[in-house]
């Protein structure tokens, strides 16, 4: 899937963290993504998150393919413990952004999680048998 987006002028600019298990659920959910992209659907709220190596964008139905509101720079190397909150940028572009930036924080979680429970692979493994045969074709030198 392909999604252009667009941005405005930022409004404003705010430094804040995020919680260790959603920067880590997150980024396990995109080295699962054979493009590196993750596309979050956020039911709740009517948004679209789009993860990728760089920032998460946020798109609201309402404005389509603009962003809303970014979070951005994110600095893991800072941290010194896998479970420490990681340091980031937020970046909003529409005045929208300010009323839904507090409520992302504990929305977007629960979208993640409820992602990767449907990624996740549940139930026995099976074994396939194969016959020690090799096929006649396999014999002949080339």
């Amino acid at each position: 899937m392909e999604i252009t987006v667009y941005r405005d002028t930022p409004i404003a600019r705010e430094h804040r963290k995020l919680p260790a298990s959603v920067y880590n659920l997150a980024h396990n959910l995109q080295a699962r993504s054979a493009s590196g992209v993750v596309y979050v659907p956020i039911r709740s709220m009517q948004m679209l998150a789009i993860l990728d190596h760089e920032e998460c964008v946020f798109l609201d139905i309402n404005y389509k393919s603009w962003v809303e509101l970014a979070w951005q720079s994110f600095r893991a190397q800072e941290r010194t413990s896998l479970d420490e909150p990681v340091p980031f940028e937020m970046v909003i572009y529409h005045p929208d952004g300010v009323k839904n930036r507090d409520r992302l924080m504990s929305e977007f979680p629960k979208a993640l999680q409820l992602m990767a429970e449907k990624d996740k692979v549940d139930g026995p493994a099976k074994v396939l048998k194969f016959s020690a045969k090799r096929p006649a074709s396999a014999d002949k030198p080339r």
